[in-house]
């Protein structure tokens, strides 16, 4: 594989799980990483705990958008390496071909935006999901991407999204 790496997040609705996923990697992959996130049945919009959680940890939001996964199986699209799952949902789906044949994996996270039981344990929800996210994304970015055969990297993708027994929604 050629750096940069170009990873997909995936999740129902692209607003919450995916876009979290989408900035740590950016944040912790430095520039061994292009990272995009998308959604097979996307909201339309990011959600604003989303948005505030990432601009009080300083992470760059503009340009963060819900979009479609379509946009990444197009003949345009940027080759991509790896494709993430982070909700159940999505990895349930039949996803699209995409261009390149990337190593796929199941990092399945609650969703924060499902929680109702107020404004403020939401808010604890988003830290929450945004602290797992946060060791499998470390766990995968510091990885010996190119000394591993693919095999191996397959089983170590697999075992990051085990890494948090209990927590996926």
């Amino acid at each position: 594989m050629a750096h940069p790496y170009h990873v997909l997040f995936l999740c129902t609705g692209n607003s919450a799980r995916s876009i979290l996923a989408e900035a740590l990697l950016t944040r912790l992959g430095g520039d061994r990483f292009r990272t995009h996130s998308a959604g097979s049945r996307p909201t339309g919009r990011v959600h604003p705990m989303a948005l505030e959680l990432l601009e009080q940890l300083g992470h760059d939001t503009d340009g963060m958008r819900s979009k479609s996964w379509d946009e990444f199986a197009a003949a345009d699209a940027p080759r991509l390496d790896f494709v993430f799952t982070v909700c159940d949902s999505a990895a349930g789906e039949t996803c699209p071909a995409w261009p390149g044949q990337p190593m796929t994996a199941h990092w399945g996270a609650p969703d924060p935006a499902a929680c109702e039981d107020g404004d403020e344990a939401q808010r604890l929800e988003f830290r929450r999901v945004y602290g797992l996210l946060e060791r499998r994304i470390r766990i995968f970015a510091e990885l010996s991407l190119e000394s591993l055969d693919k095999l191996s990297l397959q089983e170590r993708l697999d075992e990051i999204g085990k890494s948090d027994p209990g927590a996926t929604g």
